[in-house]
């Protein structure tokens, strides 16, 4: 059967789901170690892809995420959180090979209309198990409804804010605890009943909206999306980067050290490759002659670090990429 292409835009909402292999009888979650990793990870995961996390649960064989996307990139984010998530499972728990199902479920959520009903379905996830976790859902660990009630303190990169002003409590954290021990309405229950549920959750008018203009409009970009950007192979990046900079792609493919020009030309070709065309770390260290993935990561980790604080870096980057698109289509 055919892989399904998912609606990506900007600042869309997704209630995102996935399951351990097995249909869930392999454990996503084994210690409060690979808790932790995992939400280590998603904080990894919004800081490099921009997106935003407005609600969360870690179940022992899934989990509830409730993301928002300003850059339409829900795959590629859920793409890097599942796939560094298994590396490190694997790696602590002395395992090989995939621990979820398969892709994960996302479903189009109408903000207005879902956000607040839905940050209550999955906050209440572990009490509405056939064997509760916890007696009180404030002692669950792992879900974001702790911070909700200012149990503890928010992480930042949790946005809580949205949320609590759509409930309009004048006490938002009691407020939201005590809309929360309301229980799920009759139409999320009804909802998320289903064996295939569907994959958008919005009134009459978004789901009219989503279907007779989003849908159109996404599907209509997304060849060009592809072809500027995931279309473009790796030496193709490099080639554009360097006539960029008026240097060689022999020049910049040359391990340099030190902060010259050809090393930070390389290091943006490098970083490039894995942001703009979204190709796997082994094929980019392969091409640069690297002994080992892990030094293209460091590469790219060491550029988004300094994106975050250098100006000028931000602006030369915007302005290759500019250049790569220009000249590639």
């Amino acid at each position: 059967m055919p892989r399904v292409e998912r609606i990506e835009y900007e600042d869309a909402f997704y209630h995102v789901m996935n399951r351990g292999r097995e249909r869930g009888r392999i454990k996503l979650f084994k210690s409060d170690d690979d808790f932790k990793v995992f939400v280590k990870t998603l904080k990894e995961t919004v800081e490099r892809f921009g997106v935003i996390i407005h609600a969360y649960c870690l179940m022992t064989n899934h989990y509830h995420l409730l993301i928002q996307t300003p850059k339409a990139n829900i795959s590629r984010a859920m793409r890097h959180l599942n796939g560094v998530y298994t590396q490190r499972y694997n790696q602590s728990n002395h395992s090989d090979g995939p621990i979820f199902r398969g892709r994960f479920k996302s479903i189009i959520v109408d903000c207005d209309a879902y956000l607040l009903q839905l940050t209550r379905y999955i906050h209440r996830n572990p009490i509405e198990t056939r064997k509760p976790m916890v007696k009180k859902l404030e002692d669950y660990t792992w879900s974001s409804y702790p911070a909700y009630i200012n149990q503890v303190k928010s992480p930042e990169w949790l946005s809580t804010e949205l949320t609590h002003q759509m409930l309009g409590a004048k006490q938002r954290y009691y407020g939201y605890a005590k809309y929360i021990a309301m229980g799920n309405s009759e139409q999320m229950t009804k909802f998320y009943g289903k064996g295939n549920v569907a994959s958008i959750i919005g009134d009459k008018d978004f789901s009219t909206w989503f279907r007779d203009e989003k849908i159109p409009e996404v599907k209509a970009n997304l060849k060009v999306r592809q072809t500027i950007a995931y279309g473009l192979s790796i030496s193709e990046i490099v080639k554009y980067t360097a006539q960029y900079f008026g240097q060689s792609v022999k020049e910049i493919k040359q391990l340099k050290k030190g902060r010259n020009s050809q090393s930070k030309t390389r290091n943006m070709a490098i970083y490039l490759c894995q942001e703009l065309g979204d190709h796997k770390l082994k094929a980019i260290g392969q091409f640069f002659g690297f002994g080992h993935s892990g030094s293209v990561s460091y590469v790219t980790s060491t550029m988004r670090r300094q994106l975050s604080t250098e100006k000028e870096l931000n602006a030369g980057v915007k302005n290759v990429v500019a250049y790569i698109i220009n000249n590639a289509t």
